[in-house]
This record gives structure tokens, sequence and C-alpha cells, in this order.
């Protein structure tokens, strides 16, 4: 008899089914697996927080019946999946390896799911995407919208962060695909060109400082600067553009280091200050007249914004999505 098999019968075994029998319930049967299968979504959710009563508010079962589930996994397999210490929970290596191949598990069903839909030309499903703030606030919210009227079945939870937590979250599988503003090369990950953007100087139209409407780059080390925290990929951007010209940013006088363009373009409007933002956040501001565009001469900063997903991965809602938004956006 296949270990396999073996391993399944002890799961019968201990829900009261005698599976050697050539008739048994199959119902209960069902029912057996998909309390595994419950169960390793319980599992998957402890591992992913380390916090049991954060993974019972997620799942919306108690917390008692969090840890009863991970007791039923961890007698199964008679091996301990968690350590805790207190108010610490970790994984053990058995936990690492069963996380693995849960992980692994989300994807078949997810591609499953997604391929026999579209035999009754039907997508459903739940697709998480995290995308950096930029992108977030400026580019996604229409485009999303327009992509749920059409396939109303498939639900989008978006994670908002810089491009290094996005990144980061694709690795650590707590999203399927990312939008990011620029390309640290990582080899897990695969990247894809969506749309260019340029990063332009501005200030406030009543910057009382502002003398001219052109500088050099050598007069960025003169002026006070807003900048975006470490880890932006806006920051990343303008700081390979700067390196070119000799500069470095340590060369600069940053005033303050800021989490959200909006947060630099509210600060903007109450001082002298500067900032490099990207043209897709301040069309509003432009044609309003309360933000203002100083040239750099010679100093262009190009980029594109990228999909990232995991190397080798294709097909399912990711590509439905990326293909979605290549082909409507309009900038």
């Amino acid at each position: 008899m296949s270990r396999f098999f073996i391993s399944k019968v002890s799961i019968f075994e201990k829900e009261g089914i005698n599976a050697t029998e050539p008739q048994f319930p199959i119902l209960k049967i069902f029912v057996v697996l998909y309390m595994f299968n419950f169960r390793l979504k319980v599992f998957y959710t402890v591992a992913r927080r380390l916090n049991f009563t954060k993974a019972s508010e997620e799942l919306l079962i108690s917390q008692p019946a969090v840890t009863k589930h991970i007791k039923e996994l961890e007698s199964q397999f008679n091996l301990a999946l968690f350590d805790r210490k207190g108010n610490k929970v970790t994984l053990t290596p058995a936990g690492k390896v069963l996380l693995k191949h849960t992980e692994q598990i989300r994807e078949i069903y997810r591609q499953i799911e997604f391929d026999l839909n579209q035999f009754n030309e039907t997508l459903k499903g739940t697709l998480h995407v995290g995308s950096s703030t930029s992108i977030t606030q400026y580019i996604l919210p229409p485009l999303l919208a327009q992509f749920h009227s059409i396939h109303q079945d498939i639900k989008v939870e978006l994670l908002n962060g810089n491009s290094e937590q996005i990144e980061q979250a694709l690795l650590n599988k707590n999203i399927e695909l990312g939008i990011i503003e620029s390309k640290s090369k990582r080899r897990e990950i695969h990247y894809t060109p969506f749309l260019k953007d340029e990063i332009v100087l501005v200030s406030s139209s009543n910057n009382s400082l502002i003398e001219k409407d052109e500088i050099n780059p050598e007069d960025l080390k003169n002026i006070q600067l807003l900048m975006r925290e470490p880890g932006s990929g806006t920051l990343e951007v303008i700081a390979d553009a700067l390196k070119q010209k000799g500069i470095g940013l340590s060369d600069l006088k940053v005033e303050m280091q800021l989490g959200s363009t909006e947060a630099i373009k509210s600060y903007l409007q109450h001082s002298n200050c500067m900032a490099f933002i990207s043209l897709h956040a301040i069309f509003k501001e432009l044609k309003n007249d309360t933000l203002k565009i100083i040239e750099i001469k010679k100093l262009p900063i190009h980029r594109h914004f990228y999909f990232i997903t995991p190397q080798g991965s294709e097909g399912g809602l990711p590509a439905l999505l990326i293909q979605f938004l290549i082909r409507n956006h309009k900038f």
C-alpha cells in the first residue's frame, strides 16, 4: 500500500470512516476532505499572520477554533507546526515545509477555477493585487472600476505600499500580481512594462524663491527639497538620474521625507520647497495653476511602470488583468 493511500486512510479513520471497506459513505469522505482543506486554510492564515488572534479575525471563526484546527493538523502529521513562546509565534521546520506545499495547492486551485470557468465563459475568483502608492492613487481606480463592470464575479483586493514593499509581498505570496514604479531586477520576479511616466521637478505657483522656470542640475544642491521615503520606486529612479550627472542624494538639501505624493503636494502648498513628482500625479494641480513645473536642463527623468509576477507564472486572473490594463489605459 502506498504512503499516499496510508495517509488518506489515516485521515478517514480519524473521522470514524473505514476506508478499506468496499462501500464506505462517499458523502462523508467529501466532508472529511473539505475539513482537511479548511484546516490547511487555517494553517495558511496563521502561518502568514503568525498571530492566532488576527487569523481568527480574518477567517471569521473563534480563536479556540483556530487552535483546534492547528492541533488537529499537528496530530495528523505527528509534528509541531508552530513554536509558541509567550505571544510570539514562529513556524517550525515542518511548518515551513507545509506552508510551501499549501501555497502550491492554493495556486493549483486558483488555476483550476480559472481554467474550468472558461468552459462556461465565466470568470470568477479573488485576485490579490499590490501597487505602488502613486499608481494606486492616480492610475488604477478608474481602470479597476471599468474592469469590475465587465468581470463582476472577480473580486480584486488591492494592497498599497511602496515598490519595495510590493515586491516583498509578491515574494511572500501575499499577492499574485504587483504594479510598481521601478525595476529592481530581482531574479525571482518577472517584470513586464506597463506604461511610461515622467518625473518632474515642481513647486507651488506661489513660491517666493522662484527666479526662473529653468535651472541647471547643479542648482539642485542649493534648493530645499522634499523626497519620498527609502524604498520608494520614485526615489530610486531620481537617484539613478542624478547619479548620471554626478549628483548624489547626500549632496541635496532634503528638508523632509514623506511617505506619499499627496503629502508632498500638500506640503508644497505651504512652503518654498520643491519636489520630484510623477507627471501623472499633478494633472489637476497644473490645470488649476496651484503647482508649476521647473525644467532642469538636460535632465529628463523618464521611467516605466511595471507589472510584476513570479518567475514562471503564466495565465489565470493575473494575466487577464494585465491584458485588460494594457489594452485600456489611456496615458
